[in-house]
């Protein structure tokens, strides 16, 4: 039977993420997909910018789609120019830092994207603790 990110946990991880963000002062949205890069959960925080809930959100697909952190994404196509293709798949594809994959063991569940800090950097560091908050929970 595939592992599944419940609705519960999906919440919770954008909670945290959105929290460590608004801790630095960074005004985002954080959105949860599922495997199959549907959205689970999207949470827009206090004065977010509107373009961030569509980075968010396709930042998420991207990684759970790609299975890989959108960073390393962003890392393949500037080593393998013929992969460019990738970044015009679809239009929910974003290739930008702030998107990583949700595993339980080492199956991908989902994914979570941070749009809106000042960089994506800023913006995977904050996806990240909400994994974190998540990791051990998940099966």
């Amino acid at each position: 039977m595939d592992k599944t990110l419940p609705l519960a946990l999906a919440t919770e991880a954008a909670q945290a993420a959105l929290s460590a963000c608004e801790q630095q002062r960074y005004r985002v949205s954080v959105a949860v997909v599922d495997r199959s890069g549907l959205v689970r959960i999207l949470l827009r925080g206090d004065g977010a910018a509107p373009h961030t809930i569509d980075s968010s959100t396709h930042k998420a697909y991207t990684s759970a789609s790609l299975r890989l952190s959108t960073q390393a994404a962003t890392n393949m196509l500037a080593s393998n120019p013929a992969a460019e293709g990738l970044r015009h798949v679809n239009d929910k594809m974003l290739i930008l830092a702030g998107g990583l994959p949700i595993k339980a063991d080492e199956e991908v569940v989902g994914g979570i994207g941070v749009g809106g800090a000042p960089g994506g950097d800023k913006d995977e560091i904050c996806a990240q603790a909400g994994i974190d908050k998540i990791k051990e929970r998940l099966k």
